[in-house]
Formats: C-alpha cells, sequence, structure tokens
C-alpha cells in the first residue's frame, strides 16, 4: 500500500493549548528551525506544515483543563526527526532561549539510552518534544 493508502502517512496532529499566544511563540520558532511553514491562521488557531503533514495549535472554549499532563494518559509527546548530533546539540542550546526547558538533563543527550542522541524539550504547558538524531 502506498501513502494516502491505508494510513501510511499522518495527516495532522492537533494539540489543544491553554494560551495561542503565549504557545506559538515556542511551538513557532521550533517547527520554523525545523523547516515547517505557517500553514494556516484564524482568531483561535494557527497550524505549520511540513511537506503534506501539519500540525495544529488550537485554544478551543471546549478546554477542561490550563496545563497539558504528559504523565496522564494520552499524548506524551511528539517526536522530531533532525539532521544529526550536532542539529540536536544546536536546537537545544536555542530552544532554552525560545520558551522551551531541558528535559532528563542528568542524562542528556542520552536519556532514551545508550544508543540514542536526542533532546527532551518541554514547554511551559507541559507540552514535550523529543528532537532525535
Amino acid at each position: 500500500m502506498g501513502p494516502g493508502r491505508g494510513g501510511l502517512v499522518l495527516h495532522h496532529v492537533e494539540l489543544w493549548v491553554p494560551d495561542l499566544a503565549g504557545s506559538s511563540g515556542p511551538w513557532g520558532w521550533l517547527l520554523g528551525e525545523l523547516g515547517w511553514t505557517v500553514f494556516q491562521d484564524w482568531p483561535g488557531g494557527r497550524s505549520w506544515k511540513y511537506g503534506e503533514v501539519y500540525l495544529v495549535l488550537e485554544q478551543s472554549p471546549a478546554l477542561s483543563g490550563d496545563v497539558h499532563d504528559r504523565l496522564a494518559p494520552g499524548l506524551n509527546h511528539v517526536a522530531f526527526a533532525v539532521g544529526g548530533r550536532d542539529e540536536v546539540d544546536r536546537l537545544t542550546r536555542l530552544a532554552q532561549e525560545n520558551g522551551w526547558s531541558l528535559l532528563f538533563a542528568d542524562r542528556h543527550p542520552h536519556a532514551g539510552g545508550p544508543d540514542s542522541y536526542a533532546a527532551y524539550l518541554e514547554d511551559n504547558w507541559g507540552y514535550e518534544v523529543e528532537l532525535q538524531a
């Protein structure tokens, strides 16, 4: 089966955020660094696109809380493949100046195990991203 037939291609990911303006800064910076471009912009949301896949941040009036709990059932993190170890290091350094905190700093960059080289970052609302070499 080829792309678009049987679910082999991710279409989009939608994250409900409690503060669209606040979330758009860190996410917009990171997605821009990874080569994503702004796709849609409306009063309650914004999306970025990479190829045919897009990621949405939306501040929905139906939200039931104000912080994401990555340890609760549901989404734990979004992982991105980046261009090698140097890129993980560069993005990790810059991310901390652009609204992201480094998770598992005592085990970085091998928090995923001895054969993994990655950064695990968290925004101010509890959303985690993994940048994997």
